[in-house]
């Protein structure tokens, strides 16, 4: 028969199994890395899981977390390049990417992330003069984005983003800069309601000259149609009742068409023979008075 264990060894031995799981076992949990040392060195890193760890010899170093970090710095005094200081608090966005860098690449590494940050924020704005740094608030943002990522990879850090928080220029330039903003917008006001009235007295100018050309227009066109009234209204009384006047032109008319043919006889008007008449006692008068102008000469020339 089998000597029995008495019942505080059985006891202490189960106590011994509790501590040991308790000690060594880990549970890993999610979006964390832990970082484990073998006598003081590094060993490895442990991702999502259960893991064993040797007691008196293993140990876990840090325990780093793979969630973004959102890094709210206080103000930092900054002196622009126009000699105008400000205060500019920052918010940097960053991730660890390598739990053993980020365990033995540098001592604090939020603390050192927020004089990087100072730093690299004096340089920015200390080339920038105000109303630059005002202005350009993104440039800013990604320059101190790009410092920071490229000097924090040894570190295992990713750096996002930086966002400039609050730009606080002192007071006596937030009033200046207030009084050019109303003087600006004063000046806009005046130039909009000038440029206003400007075209307003165009358009009544047109508006007038468009109205004259529009009376000219139609006097010249009633002076028209009244002197094409009239000329119809002689035409219609000289075809009802004729004068002389119009017989002869018709006369005259007709003779030209007539002589104008192929016939062999002519017909000529009493009219035109009288007009015919007269034009040659007219030719022969002036047929004299060229002889008398001729025969005086000649004498002025014997004499």
């Amino acid at each position: 028969m089998m000597p029995t264990l008495p019942t505080y060894i059985i006891l202490g031995f189960i106590f011994f199994t509790l501590f040991v799981l308790v000690t060594c076992v880990r549970i890993v949990p999610q979006a964390q890395i832990f970082v484990i040392e073998r006598l003081g060195s590094y060993l490895r890193s442990w991702n999502t899981g259960v893991h064993f760890l040797v007691p008196m010899i293993d140990r876990v170093a840090n325990r780093v977390s793979l969630k973004e970090k959102v890094l709210d710095f206080p103000p930092q005094p900054v002196i622009t390049k126009d000699n105008v200081t400000m205060n500019i608090d920052t918010v940097v966005f960053c991730q660890v990417t390598d739990a053993k860098l980020y365990t033995y690449g540098v001592e604090q590494p939020i603390n050192a992330i927020d004089k990087l940050t100072a730093t690299t924020l004096r340089n920015i704005i200390g080339s920038l003069k105000l109303d630059d740094t005002l202005a350009s608030r993104d440039q800013i943002n990604q320059r101190i984005t790009m410092v920071l990522d490229e000097a924090t990879d040894k570190w295992g850090i990713k750096v996002n983003r930086v966002e400039l928080k609050n730009l606080q220029p002192p007071h006596n330039v937030l009033e200046d800069m207030q009084k050019l903003v109303y003087a600006d917008r004063e000046r806009r006001k005046i130039e909009t309601l000038a440029e206003a009235r400007r075209m307003k007295i165009e358009t009544l100018a047109e508006a007038r000259r468009r109205k004259q050309v529009l009376l000219a227009e139609g006097e010249k066109s009633a002076k028209i149609l009244r002197a094409e009234g009239e000329s119809e209204a002689i035409r219609m009384l000289n075809e009802a009742a004729p004068n002389d006047k119009v017989l002869v032109l018709k006369s005259f008319e007709a003779f030209i068409r007539a002589a104008d043919g192929k016939s062999n006889k002519l017909i000529i008007p009493s009219q035109i023979q009288s007009i015919a008449s007269m034009t040659a006692t007219v030719s022969e008068i002036l047929k004299s008075t060229d002889n008398t102008d001729s025969n005086s000469s000649d004498t002025s020339k014997n004499s």
